[in-house]
């Protein structure tokens, strides 16, 4: 049994990826989610709607002793499956001006976008590298490319993830693992759903906010065959905002 691996998969763009590759390939869809088991659920019955298999995988991605515990439980219990794609989506926000910012809202974003691509990637890349197989597709953003103001901790996270794509990407490389990032810009989701998308949208040359759907195409090519020459690679998905 072959698996994809999306984290944060129970929302937004997280849900469209996996409804996506359900759709494009014949992955086994591991869905993970930190506390929204019904969205979850909504998730994993797209996924089945779409034709494909999966399950919901609960684990926090910036606690390493859950990520590990709950992933080798897993493989434990499906010995003979291999898991040939990581989708890094899970993400969290606490924006506010660095000058006022709590510590705790630097270190959870960090611990989140930063360390959850460290704990979840590094437990799982030892098997690749046996398998001689892999994709990791990390969900970064425009604001890990231009910095956004009011989202420094974001930034800094996703600035963080892009250069850890680059350099995972030239270490693996002759392992025939791939390693790539997806940055969208204003995509219509529940992290974007306090925004005014009538002033913002006059920011973006294509004139509107992105749908999870495109970013999950991309997403998508990335994850199969076709994509093996690519890698290190930050793809922006944003209207032409940011080029």
């Amino acid at each position: 049994m072959k698996c994809a691996l999306v984290t944060g998969g129970s929302r937004g763009i997280g849900k469209a990826i996996c409804i996506q590759l359900a759709k494009d390939s014949d992955y086994h869809i591991l869905i993970n989610y930190n506390s929204n088991k019904d969205a979850a659920l909504d998730t994993l019955k797209a996924v089945e709607d779409a034709g494909s298999t999966g399950e919901l995988l609960q684990f926090n991605v910036s606690n390493i002793t859950e990520v590990q515990n709950q992933l080798d439980t897993w493989q434990d219990n499906n010995k003979e499956a291999i898991i040939e794609v990581i989708v890094n989506n899970a993400g969290i926000t606490k924006d506010g001006l660095f000058m006022w910012m709590k510590p705790d809202d630097w270190n959870s974003v960090i611990n989140t976008s930063l360390n959850g691509f460290f704990n979840v990637t590094n437990h799982l890349i030892q098997k690749m590298l046996v398998q001689k197989y892999g994709r990791v597709i990390n969900i970064v953003s425009l604001s890990g490319l231009k910095g956004t103001p009011g989202q420094t901790n974001y930034s800094a996270a996703k600035g963080a993830v892009i250069a850890a794509t680059k350099a995972l990407a030239q270490e693996i490389a002759k392992r025939n693992i791939t390693v790539n990032a997806v940055a969208p810009g204003f995509i219509k989701s529940d992290m974007t759903s306090d925004l005014n998308e009538k002033d913002l949208k006059k920011l973006v040359p294509a004139n509107r906010f992105g749908d999870p759907e495109e970013v999950a195409h991309l997403v998508s090519f990335l994850a199969s065959k076709k994509s093996s020459y690519i890698t290190g690679e930050v793809i922006n998905i944003n209207g032409g905002i940011y080029s």
